[in-house]
C-alpha cells in the first residue's frame, strides 16, 4: 500500500509541475517575452493546453466569468495540493 499512496504523490507532482510551467509561460507569452510564432515555444505551449485543459474547462463552466482574468488554474492549484494534503493527512490508511 506505500507503493500507491507514493504513485499518488508522484502524479500531484507531476501535475503540479505542469500547471506552474503553464501559468509561468501564459505570463511570459502574456508580457511578449516569449513569441507564439516561434515553433518551439508553441508547441510546448499547445501541448500544456492539450494537457491541462480537461482538468480547466469545468473549472470554467462553474467559475464566474471576470473578463480577462481566468481563475481555473489557481482553482485547480488550490484543488491539487488540497488533494496532496489529504493524502499525507490520511497516509495511515496506506501503511
Amino acid at each position: 500500500m506505500t507503493s500507491i499512496f507514493q504513485i499518488l504523490m508522484l502524479i500531484l507532482d507531476v501535475v503540479w509541475f505542469i500547471m506552474i510551467a503553464h501559468i509561468i509561460m501564459s505570463w511570459l507569452i502574456n508580457f511578449q517575452v516569449l513569441n507564439l510564432r516561434q515553433p518551439i515555444v508553441s508547441q510546448v505551449w499547445n501541448g500544456l493546453n492539450r494537457l491541462l485543459e480537461p482538468i480547466y474547462a469545468p473549472l470554467r463552466r462553474v467559475l464566474p466569468n471576470l473578463g480577462g482574468i481566468d481563475l481555473a488554474p489557481l482553482v485547480a492549484l488550490i484543488g491539487v495540493y488540497a488533494a496532496r494534503i489529504i493524502l499525507v493527512n490520511n497516509a495511515g490508511a496506506f501503511f
